[in-house]
């Protein structure tokens, strides 16, 4: 079955719209996790920076 010119670029806008949508879904979640993984790194080294203080102190 054919279809309008007009119905083939309907269907064109929203696959590319839906395309957009995931596409900055896709980054937002990406920029979460690089936060997340560098929240967790400062966390980790102020740990490690309390455990070597503490070490020391001891000796």
């Amino acid at each position: 079955m054919k279809r309008s010119r007009n119905e083939v670029s309907r269907w064109r806008m929203l696959r590319q719209a839906q395309r957009r949508r995931s596409q900055w879904v896709e980054a937002q979640s990406r920029t979460y996790r690089h936060l997340t993984r560098l929240r967790h790194l400062q966390l980790k080294q102020q740990r490690r920076s309390l455990l070597f203080s503490v070490t020391s102190y001891g000796i």
